[in-house]
């Protein structure tokens, strides 16, 4: 079973799953969740091939959303999921083919439609890394840089470091192998027929006009909205104007704290 981190107690409503993208792991969604968790019981699982859990040869969105299934079935059967990037596509993959698992959807920059934007130069930057040069998550970044102009994206990338063992937290070599599958989309023949938001970054390409007639097609009861200055990483932009779209869709009220 995937590795999960877990914020609040289990109560009547179903838990809170959060689903992190590529290259991300449950604790970046650390701040957020444990907020959450004074009204929900919140899960942030490392998805395959990410963080600690098990590494596999395949990383496709029905492996994914199987993996999610297995998460869901070990915690009451049912949840409200946040996705955001693959994340997201590995939830919709989940809500498209076990609905009864899912309460609601909320899907975070990203549509159900294969993407050209590649992440492969990414995996490059992290294997460039002498890891044998590095005694701190800063000696990282700063081989990074060379690479990765963008200070945001090398702290994001040092957090799947494991300095002690010199070694990344991401199956480098199958993410690189099964990048099309990553950036694609499985077809299929599934609706969710549950609530569904789909919440983009307000200067972000990711999820265009022209998706909505598949977005519509495969979830009818979806709703649009988008995050002001938020680019790809809204979350991580606009954390407390994200954690207000995911309690005003669930219907949780205010900020805690």
């Amino acid at each position: 079973m995937l590795n999960t981190l877990t914020h609040g107690q289990p109560g009547d409503a179903p838990p809170l799953l959060i689903v992190h993208g590529l290259y991300g792991s449950g604790r970046n969604w650390g701040v957020i969740g444990k907020r959450l968790s004074a009204d929900r019981f919140v899960l942030t699982p490392d998805m395959r091939n990410h963080g600690d859990s098990p590494w596999f040869d395949s990383h496709g969105y029905e492996d994914m959303a199987e993996d999610l299934a297995e998460l869901v079935a070990a915690h009451g059967g049912q949840a409200d999921i946040v996705g955001h990037s693959m994340g997201g596509k590995a939830a919709m993959m989940l809500a498209l083919t076990r609905p009864q698992m899912v309460r609601s959807l909320l899907v975070a920059d990203i549509a159900p439609v294969p993407y050209s934007h590649s992440q492969i130069q990414f995996i490059e930057a992290m294997r460039a890394v002498d890891l044998s040069q590095v005694e701190k998550r800063s000696d990282a970044s700063a081989q990074l840089a060379t690479h990765v102009a963008d200070k945001t994206l090398q702290s994001f990338f040092t957090q799947s470091l494991d300095v002690a063992g010199k070694r990344w937290k991401l199956n480098l070599d199958t993410l690189a192998r099964e990048m099309p599958r990553i950036l694609g989309f499985p077809e299929t023949e599934g609706r969710f027929e549950g609530p569904t938001l789909f919440l983009s970054g307000g200067a972000s390409d990711y999820v265009l006009p022209e998706h909505r007639t598949r977005i519509r097609a495969l979830f009818p009861n979806a709703r649009f909205a988008k995050l002001p200055g938020a680019g790809h990483w809204l979350h991580a932009e606009k954390p407390r104007e994200f954690e207000a779209s995911i309690r005003a869709f669930l219907g949780l009220g205010g900020s805690a704290g």
